[in-house]
């Protein structure tokens, strides 16, 4: 049972466990899925495993979870970045093994207070070590007392680059690996500064295109309410599944996405990648991979965005991003959740 946040901005923590589900099924094709999310999420009537519908995010609804809980009796649930303490407490009493994924440092704190640590199987942190910071020597005693292991920096979760899927895109919307930028804002619904970020971006690549020539690819998010806008140069499209965004990602000159997933997903690649904050909990999270020298930022405007673009693009400024990337870590959380899951089950 994956129990993700789930609302009408953002979709990081569903992806997550959708990309998750989507790998359970090919290791266990007979493993039955289910996921409990909030109606008012734009994804969440596409889920393609069995869903249950809630009129909030899931942390709000204790009774309507727990009670899913006792009637389903899962081996496994995974809160991503939700849950609440009884939540937690109910599925360990079930029997069930109870993974919790934090995705910052707050929310990594949270998992390990002794109220919710003590009914939690696995931590998982959906980040790489070097951007966030080393848990505490208190909060390592406390796991320590309670026989619990640390919360493990599995990094992004994605699915790696599929060639013929990537060729076949690149076809299918007449672009050439190589000679195409890509944008993406994240979910689609967040708001900067009274606008919609993915039409921030989206007026950025038309002018990119309009300065430069090269065609840009806009992908707006299932969040965004709007009809998809026709631009010169610029092929908007309203959402797809990461195997098809990495694929693509991984074919683009350079891409220019939200301080979230995407971010930490295209630096795993060795991407070079402009990063714009769009909510509140980016800005840290792009600062730590510029100390890595791994990408450049700047702030979700027009002018801000197609002058970093020009920037990223000088000799000097590339080859020292490129650096950077190439000094980072491999990092694929996929395998090593799917891995200690495994463990969990080994006869599975």
């Amino acid at each position: 049972m994956f129990i993700p946040v789930s609302s009408k901005e953002g979709i990081g923590e569903y992806m997550r466990s959708r990309i998750f589900a989507d790998e359970v099924a090919r290791a266990w094709p007979d493993a039955q899925i289910h996921f409990v999310l909030n109606e008012l999420a734009p994804y969440a009537h596409s889920c393609p495993y069995i869903t249950h519908l809630l009129n909030d995010t899931p942390t709000k609804k204790v009774a309507e979870v727990n009670q899913l809980m006792t009637d389903l009796k899962p081996d496994v649930v995974i809160f991503d970045a939700s849950g609440r303490q009884s939540q937690l407490q109910h599925a360990s009493q079930l029997g069930a093994k109870v993974i919790f994924i934090s995705q910052h440092k707050r929310k990594r704190s949270r998992g390990m207070k002794f109220s919710r640590a003590k009914y939690t199987d696995l931590h998982w942190v959906a980040q790489p070590e070097f951007a966030i910071q080393p848990i505490t020597r208190w909060e390592r005693w406390k796991l320590k007392v309670m026989d619990k292991p640390e919360p493990i920096a599995i990094g992004p979760v994605f699915t790696n680059p599929c060639q013929r899927r990537k060729r076949e895109l690149l076809e299918q919307y007449a672009l050439e690996e190589n000679r195409f930028y890509i944008f993406n804002s994240g979910s689609g619904g967040h708001c900067v500064d009274g606008h919609y970020a993915a039409d921030v971006f989206s007026q950025a690549a038309q002018l990119t295109y309009q300065r430069t020539g090269v065609k840009c690819l806009m992908l707006f998010g299932p969040n965004y309410p709007n009809p998809m806008p026709e631009l010169d140069g610029v092929t908007s499209i309203k959402q797809m599944d990461n195997t098809d965004f990495i694929s693509l990602l991984s074919a683009s000159k350079s891409a220019i996405l939200s301080g979230g997933d995407t971010l930490l997903q295209a630096l795993a690649l060795r991407q070079l990648t402009i990063a714009v904050p769009v909510s509140k909990d980016q800005p840290a999270r792009i600062k730590a991979c510029e100390r890595q020298k791994a990408v450049i930022s700047c702030a979700c405007n027009v002018a801000a965005i197609v002058k970093a673009i020009e920037q990223v693009e000088q000799q000097d400024v590339s080859t020292q991003i490129n650096q950077g990337l190439q000094a980072l870590p491999s990092m694929n959380g996929l395998a090593i959740g799917m891995q200690q899951l495994e463990q969990l089950f080994p006869q599975a």
